[in-house]
């Protein structure tokens, strides 16, 4: 296999074997401690900008399928492995891992010590970094990451956005019967904005009863508005996205326009931020983010503790407590993963309860949107 070289913002250099794409690519690091679904990280929106190293050892082994896609492409900088499996095996398999790179442009980096580089991430917090295929001159490799952008100066979203509105019909996945199913008969219309949506969060969306329209992040606040005093819609749903969500001034704006008319709404992720921030509340960077399928959340109305998939890097401050209930809470570190606005049709959640490709245990949460939309 050819050499890979990483270049890290605070002068660390490491070499390992390069599979994927051959390029050179600036991101920030961040590290994914998901055991499963690395084709469903690779593909997920919200990953724009960033390498994922993945904490799982064993990676490429039930290789890539177009099913399991949560968008059309792969939007991740790179991927980072301890070891990479050229052989996979699975029988829904389409193709391999380093042929699903190439085919969009994304790295891939193996045999490099990715305990190592976690370890480096927790005790001094996701950064910036450089790698190459090309490139072996650590040097060069440190100017071209210097005069890189970083990544809370891109706006990702006007990337990930669908360009035009369109209706999503799915349901959600059916592992028995290996196909997608249909959804219900809608008991009621949202309009889902997209920041950067996966696909099963709008299969969930469907399952529960929804009939789904999903529009631009330049969505018309006005004209949504309009739909919604004439009954053609019943709430709006903001989505996961990338980024730093304070970057993201004009949909802000509009987001407060929404609240301002009493739309039922409610947000994931990148959604929950930005409903936080249009509430007067700025949201602020974690260390080094949550980044996996085994984060605990509790549940503090049921008490119940619910593991939970997560990817974010912002959280928004516990201030917020003084305008919304906090509903749920990560066992982790104590931060807010859940709110319901007082005096409001508004609720969010920082984690991702449709959780493809697990686990499940927050799935309940789209069905009490549903229920906020009827009443």
């Amino acid at each position: 296999m050819k050499k890979a070289y990483i270049y890290f913002e605070n002068g660390t250099f490491l070499e390992g074997s390069s599979f994927g794409a051959e390029t050179t690519a600036v991101g920030e690091i961040v590290f994914n401690t998901s055991m499963t679904g690395y084709q469903e990280i690779m593909s997920d929106p919200s990953y724009a900008g960033q390498f994922v190293t993945f904490t799982m050892p064993e990676i490429g082994n039930v290789g890539v399928n177009d099913e399991d896609m949560e968008s059309a492409k792969a939007w991740a900088k790179g991927m980072i492995v301890r070891n990479y499996q050229k052989r996979y095996s699975n029988f829904r398999a389409e193709e391999s891992l380093d042929d699903f790179l190439k085919k969009h442009g994304v790295m891939g980096i193996s045999d490099v010590d990715t305990r190592f580089i976690t370890k480096m991430l927790r005790d001094e917090g996701s950064m910036m970094m450089v790698a190459s295929s090309l490139i072996d001159d650590k040097e060069e490799l440190a100017k071209i990451l210097r005069q890189s952008p970083r990544i809370e100066e891109i706006n990702y979203i006007e990337q990930v956005s669908t360009k035009e509105p369109y209706i999503h019909t799915n349901g959600v996945y059916d592992p028995r019967a290996f196909r997608y199913t249909n959804p219900p008969k809608a008991e009621a219309k949202i309009v889902a904005i997209d920041f950067g949506v996966k696909r099963n969060i709008l299969n969930e969306l469907s399952s529960a009863g929804m009939e789904v329209e999903v529009v631009p992040n330049s969505f018309d606040a006005e004209a949504l508005i309009k739909r919604y005093e004439n009954k053609e819609i019943d709430g709006v749903f903001l989505s996961n996205g990338p980024g730093d969500p304070l970057v993201l001034k004009e949909e802000q704006q509009k987001i407060k326009k929404l609240i301002d008319a009493k739309i039922p709404m409610f947000g994931i992720c990148l959604g929950h931020q930005l409903l936080s921030i249009s509430h007067g509340y700025d949201t602020f960077k974690l260390k080094f983010g949550h980044h996996g399928g085994n984060h605990p959340v509790k549940n503090k109305k049921t008490g119940m503790v619910e593991i939970t998939a997560q990817n974010h890097n912002y959280n928004v401050p516990d201030s917020i407590s003084e305008i919304a209930e906090i509903t749920h809470e990560n066992l982790f570190d104590g931060t807010i993963e859940g709110l319901r606005y007082k005096d409001e049709p508004i609720f969010s959640v920082q984690h991702h309860p449709e959780a493809s490709p697990g686990p499940k245990e927050s799935r309940y949460i789209f069905s009490e949107f549903l229920s906020l939309l009827k009443r």
